[in-house]
């Protein structure tokens, strides 16, 4: 049976990964991988998750199963994260291995319930994203997001494109923080969109992988919140890996809004479908964001520390927007400053970028990709020189 298995294509970062870990130069620097890291290239574990692990660790006295859809507080308590108030009746949610499973069961409740659909996503994604889609069969479109020459979002092109999109299709948004471009809808484009959307009477799925990281907790929630009071249904797959801090435990959620009538059936379909994937969820990562979301002392600290995460990557953002403004005595970079969460795309070619590995030992991804917060104050001068060698 196995003889027939076909080698499959690497993953790129991961490849990428691997060739900066087996680079001897103690110049290197990182901004491939996408995790946060502070200032010594520590990815740390915030100080509200340590005070909840040591707390947990106290007071557990089982590792039993949880239910199918995890436990209904950490479910409530995230709902009411991402959803604010009066979105409970309506509400049907589970919780998932990372974001990355939420992705992937929300992708299996559109194939049940509409499985001629086609889903719709920007121009570029999170690969991950058609990788799934390819591999569960569905239909699949693009519309375009970025603009090459500006750096912002090509949003005539999003309008355009949208426009095409037919009843009970899928369009998947990134909620904040647009990987990989690091550019955002404003308010009033999402309020464009959203009409767009309902006019021809499509379904938003909404990943919020970054929440906390754009804008602030409340304000990178924002958008979603806006979709969810104007569509009857709305997917919404979101991740704990990056605003706690906790990506190896693997903590995520997917909500599915609907009428509080179909509420039982829809929860109970997610419930079915965790059964046929992974039967429970991890608990360990859920049980640490409940305990730090429902306990005012934990929940104050642990913004407080998001923030401070967040207040780091602008300024690492302005500081090499400023830098490269310096080295190439243009403002053609000054969009890195405008950009959000981890991640911006500079622009570069991929012959540029092979150059600033194999020259200067700067890794990013071959779009050009790089994480903001891959770098610290003695890195941005040093990347910003390399870019202007190589791109003057």
């Amino acid at each position: 049976m196995l003889e027939v298995l076909n080698p499959q294509p690497q993953d790129k970062i991961l490849q990428l990964i691997a060739m900066y870990r087996d680079d001897p130069r103690d110049t290197k620097i990182d901004l491939g991988v996408g995790v946060y890291k502070d200032a010594t290239g520590l990815t740390p574990v915030m100080r509200a998750v340590k005070a909840a692990e040591k707390k947990l660790w106290e007071v557990e006295v089982t590792k039993s199963y949880t239910g199918l859809a995890g436990e209904p507080a950490y479910n409530a308590a995230m709902v009411g994260m991402i959803l604010g108030e009066g979105f409970a009746d309506r509400a049907a949610s589970v919780a998932t291995p990372g974001g990355t499973g939420a992705i992937r069961q929300a992708l299996e409740l559109i194939r049940m319930a509409s499985p001629g659909a086609t889903v719709w996503l920007s121009n570029p994604t999170w690969p991950n994203h058609p990788s799934i889609i390819r591999y569960l069969g569905m239909k699949m479109a693009e519309y375009r997001y970025f603009d090459a020459e500006t750096r912002g979002v090509d949003f005539a092109g999003v309008l355009e494109d949208l426009g095409r999109v037919a009843k009970g299709d899928i369009v998947l948004l990134h909620g904040c923080c647009h990987n990989p471009t690091g550019a955002n809808f404003t308010a009033d484009q999402w309020a464009q969109v959203a009409d767009v959307l309902e006019a021809r009477g499509a379904i938003p799925f909404i990943d919020l992988a970054y929440q906390g990281f754009g804008d602030g907790l409340e304000e990178d929630a924002a958008a979603t919140r806006m979709i969810a009071a104007r569509f009857p249904e709305v997917l919404i797959a979101a991740s704990c890996s990056k605003n706690f801090g906790i990506y190896r435990e693997r903590t995520g959620v997917l909500i599915a809004l609907t009428e509080p009538a179909r509420r039982a059936v829809v929860q109970g379909n997610l419930a079915y479908l965790n059964r046929q994937n992974y039967s429970f969820p991890p608990d360990h990562g859920a049980r640490l964001v409940t305990m730090i979301l429902e306990d005012d002392a934990l929940r104050a600290d642990w913004k407080a520390e998001l923030e401070e995460v967040r207040l780091n990557m602008l300024s690492l953002r302005k500081a090499l927007a400023e830098e490269l403004r310096r080295a190439t005595n243009s403002d053609r970079f000054d969009f890195v400053a405008d950009h959000r969460g981890m991640f911006s795309r500079l622009g570069l070619t991929e012959t540029q970028v092979n150059v600033l590995r194999d020259d200067h030992g700067i890794y990013m991804v071959g779009d050009s990709r790089i994480n903001i917060a891959g770098l610290n104050a003695r890195t941005v001068p040093i990347l910003a020189a390399a870019i202007a060698k190589v791109s003057g």
